[in-house]
């Protein structure tokens, strides 16, 4: 009956702690916080199982990730200069319908996978591109050529 207990007290501090956390962080978590998510998910169980005797380890441990996940994302809120060191930049990836290989080596992406996310957006050749950018959250942004294009005035008369 303690386990119960324990999983019933872990549950309303997560509650709490996504609620101090906010919406918006949940919803745009780096790869690195979601390596913390996953981690937290461990120190959890071990609280509630009695694996280390310690809901309350189990708290300070969570509680700590998440006033960290808070602190940065205020921090990079607030000092601009911050956000290229703890969010990441965008990168060019596809310059003028041309991927650019040096680039995608040093990211580790293949050009299967940029093919892929051009297909995922209804692009079917890399020459239609003409700037492809890998966002800081490991999206992709594509502007074809048609996009650069002004508007064509219809002729009256």
């Amino acid at each position: 009956m303690e386990v119960v207990w324990r999983a019933v007290a872990i549950y309303f501090f997560l509650w709490f702690i996504t609620r101090v956390i906010g919406k918006r962080e949940l919803g745009q978590m780096s790869a690195f916080e979601l390596v913390l998510l996953v981690t937290m998910g461990d120190l959890i169980q071990q609280g509630v199982t009695q694996e280390d005797f310690s809901v309350t380890g189990a708290m300070l441990a969570v509680g700590t990730f998440a006033l960290l996940i808070v602190t940065f994302s205020y921090l990079s809120w607030r000092f601009k200069s911050s956000r290229p060191a703890l969010e990441g930049m965008p990168v060019v990836v596809i310059k003028d319908g041309r991927m650019l290989e040096t680039v995608m080596r040093y990211e580790r992406l293949s050009d299967t996978e940029l093919r892929a996310a051009l297909r995922e957006q209804g692009i079917d050749d890399v020459r239609k591109v003409s700037v492809g950018v890998l966002e800081p959250d490991g999206k992709f942004s594509f502007f074809t050529h048609a996009d650069h294009q002004p508007p064509q005035d219809k002729a009256v008369g």
